[in-house]
């Protein structure tokens, strides 16, 4: 028999242990989805998307004596999108939902979905990264000058002018860059009104040349510390959904002494149209901000 007062420290295998809250490591807003021409495979429609594209005609000058016998034939192509599907299990037994946490329960029921998400998103970065042209510098911060080029290129296109709204995902690191650079002439002296004063206040969130900048943290960096970034028109790029999401659970009675297994479907495909001339990569550094 011991001798002393009894506390919560030598009772301590009589203590139950408690999850008092639970969290899901948090994942980026899904930016490439949100921004891109969305459209629907429609049922009985076939496999792919299609998309008919004429090509331009020619007008020509006449005179009063001029006959005319030039007629300008229709020239049509077609882009032609593929959707493909995506799936994700998860098991999780009767055992351990009788066991677990209430609260870590409610975090694993909506990781999946999270994770559906983020690939939507991966794959629409992936898809992106095919844009033709590339500008800005590796190893050298983006400045908004290269997305004012990019918007430029887009909307004063020779081939084909893309129209407005326009978009830019980024790297929240990049995007540094252009704080720094917007508020690089703030010293000691008090903050100005207008667009440096919001910036230096509250963050970088102003359109650049009518481009609406989007942080994406699921853009990689690679070894060398770059990432890249992207400016497009909304109409570049499309996001053909085919079969809605779709949840499934099927019973798993042999599997650790019963369970549900949770099936995630989903069915998409990213398409550029006009390829070339509304989408633009900006490669720049993406040093971790100091």
């Amino acid at each position: 028999m011991a001798d002393g007062n009894t506390t919560t420290l030598v009772l301590t295998e009589s203590l139950d242990i408690v999850a008092a809250s639970a969290r899901s490591r948090r994942e980026y807003d899904g930016a490439v989805p949100q921004l891109v021409d969305r459209v629907d495979l429609s049922p009985s429609t076939g496999t792919s998307w299609r998309e008919i594209l004429f090509e331009q005609l020619s007008a020509q000058s006449i005179t009063e004596t001029t006959v005319l016998n030039n007629p300008q034939q229709y020239d049509d192509s077609a882009i032609s999108i593929t959707p493909q599907m995506v799936q994700i299990q998860t098991f999780v037994s009767d055992k351990t939902r009788r066991n677990l946490a209430r609260a870590a329960l409610a975090q694993m029921g909506k990781q999946a979905g999270e994770a559906m998400m983020r690939k939507r998103d991966e794959d629409g970065l992936t898809a992106l990264d095919g844009s033709t042209t590339q500008l800005g510098t590796a190893n050298t911060p983006v400045q908004t000058g290269d997305v004012a080029a990019a918007r430029y290129r887009i909307s004063s296109n020779a081939t084909e002018p893309g129209n407005p709204p326009y978009a830019g995902v980024f790297h929240g690191f990049c995007i540094k860059d252009f704080y720094d650079e917007l508020v690089s002439g703030v010293g000691t002296y008090p903050v100005p009104e207008g667009s440096t004063a919001t910036v230096f206040m509250s963050a970088f969130n102003l359109p650049i040349a009518s481009v609406t900048i989007v942080e994406d943290g699921n853009i990689a960096i690679d070894s060398a510390g770059d990432a890249k970034n992207f400016v497009f028109a909304k109409e570049a790029w499309v996001l053909v959904n085919g079969m809605s999401l779709r949840t499934e659970t099927r019973r798993e009675p042999h599997i650790a002494g019963g369970g549900d297994s949770l099936f995630l479907t989903d069915e998409y495909a990213y398409g550029e149209r006009s390829a070339g001339n509304w989408s633009f990569e900006i490669i720049g550094d993406a040093t971790a901000p100091a």
